[in-house]
């Protein structure tokens, strides 16, 4: 699977595109900064010219979508011009960084950059979104008021899960990580997530996201041992390669307690514990069935 389409609503509001040239749109919307490869602006300038079109201390969410050659640059333009003028962003609390398909560019070759300036100019930002770990720079910071994190990529660097860790994040309840494949950058394992979640105190959050992760059998069978884990609302397994070892695991846990859904989406589970999983008194989504390719199992995000 790779990533065809867009995000079309964002914190609940429509996403329309923001091209150069474009002026606002009617409605209570969100913009999403889009730029074609071969676009001639700056990402500042782009930047700019929306801002000379969209009160700035209106936006309360952004997406920055495709940026021309996002292959081979970052999006320093925009979170530099977003650093600059952010006395001027008092309203803005959510950002997505990269929201773009396979066609603009594949998610391991989207370069990122450093985010912690940017966490530091705007200390009331409530959720941060980036899609891409190439060259993705983070180090452990404070956030009071960060509710929710999310990387979503196609091989996670246990750098990046270190940082999260020595974080300080008191207001956070969305975690979501794509572990991704070794082959794209993912070098963790169980136990750098075990130091993760015991470091980030688990049991405050309302949504645990280890997606497509390649060790989703092992992660499920420590989560089920876990007596946090039924504080989650939502635990999601999804896009990884889940079989019958995590599928039982989490049949036999007696620490399901207050889950509300569990998502097992893209999974090499068979059929007799798919139906034991939906006998679990919450919801279990079970999309997506795959096979064995020869005994291999695949994630569904990499490249």
């Amino acid at each position: 699977m790779t990533i065809g389409e867009y995000t079309q609503t964002y914190r609940g509001k429509p996403v329309v595109d923001f091209r150069m040239g474009d002026k606002a749109s009617d409605g209570d919307v969100v913009y999403r900064l889009y730029q074609e490869y071969d676009s001639e602006e700056s990402q500042d300038e782009l930047l700019a010219h929306l801002f000379s079109q969209v009160d700035p201390g209106s936006i309360e969410a952004l997406i920055i979508g495709p940026w021309s050659e996002a292959h081979d640059d970052g999006p320093e333009g925009y979170l530099n011009g977003l650093i600059a003028r952010r006395d001027e962003l008092s309203a803005l609390r959510a950002l997505f960084v990269g929201d773009m398909t396979y066609e603009d560019c594949e998610i391991s070759w989207i370069i990122q950059c450093g985010y912690n300036p940017l966490l530091e100019a705007f200390p009331l930002l409530q959720s941060l979104r980036i899609r891409g770990s190439s060259s993705l720079e983070l180090r452990a910071f404070e956030h009071a008021h960060l509710q929710e994190l999310a990387i979503e990529c196609g091989g996670l660097p246990s750098t990046l899960v270190e940082a999260i860790a020595g974080s300080k994040l008191p207001a956070l309840r969305h975690l979501e990580l794509w572990l991704g494949d070794e082959n794209y950058g993912f070098d963790g394992e169980l136990a750098t997530y075990q130091r993760l979640l015991q470091a980030i105190g688990p049991e405050r959050l309302d949504y645990l996201g280890l997606r497509d992760a390649c060790i989703s059998d092992a992660l499920a069978t420590w989560l089920a041992t876990q007596p946090w884990l039924g504080s989650l609302k939502v635990l999601d397994l999804s896009l990884g390669t889940i079989g019958d070892t995590g599928a039982q695991a989490l049949v036999e846990s007696a620490h399901l307690g207050g889950i509300e859904r569990i998502d097992l989406s893209h999974h090499y589970i068979s059929a007799a514990w798919q139906q034991k999983l939906q006998a679990l008194p919450c919801t279990v989504v079970l999309d997506d069935p795959e096979e064995e390719d020869d005994g291999e199992r695949y994630v569904a995000v990499a490249e």
